[in-house]
């Protein structure tokens, strides 16, 4: 037990200060798709993460959360796509955002 206990604060401090977003992306219709959306959201500043998914058109973003949600956007949007955010949660939050 105490060994969990320890384990549980060390991993809120490792994710302490991120945020992951689900984000709906519109216009995706091939893998060569969720490769531009995912190399243009790891090009952001402050992102940490990015997987894109073709079948369910979302993007799940690891993040600092002193990167506004706003910049995972225009990433997107630069990429030749819409995105629309669908939820924010702390990394360290006991439920993970499906895609």
């Amino acid at each position: 037990m105490r060994v969990f206990l320890i384990f549980a604060c060390l991993m809120g401090t490792l994710f302490a200060g991120e945020k992951i977003a689900v984000i709906d992306v519109k216009g995706m219709t091939c893998p060569l798709c969720t490769v531009a959306v995912k190399r243009s959201l790891k090009k952001t500043p402050g992102v940490l993460k990015a997987k894109v998914k073709l079948n369910t058109k979302k993007a799940t973003v690891r993040f600092r959360d002193d990167l506004n949600t706003s910049r995972l956007l225009e990433a997107i949007k630069k990429a030749g796509y819409e995105g629309k955010i669908l939820s924010v949660t702390p990394a360290n939050s006991a439920e993970v955002p499906q895609q």
